[in-house]
């Protein structure tokens, strides 16, 4: 599955990623994507935020 955002060849400086089935992750815990997305808006505590920007990796 293509994602929603352009797949850099660069991480993103500070963000950690440990969800190895996303297409944007990279080794070493990076985010290869452009930007990233948290959602929702009224979360609360980290068990309600959804990173999504999540793309699932092609096998």
């Amino acid at each position: 599955m293509e994602g929603r955002v352009n797949k850099e060849h660069n991480h993103l400086p500070g963000v950690k990623c440990v969800v190895n089935t996303c297409t944007y992750y990279h080794e070493g815990d990076h985010c290869n994507a452009s930007n990233i997305e948290i959602q929702p808006t009224n979360a609360k505590n980290t068990e309600e935020t959804d990173c999504a920007t999540f793309a699932p990796k092609m096998q």
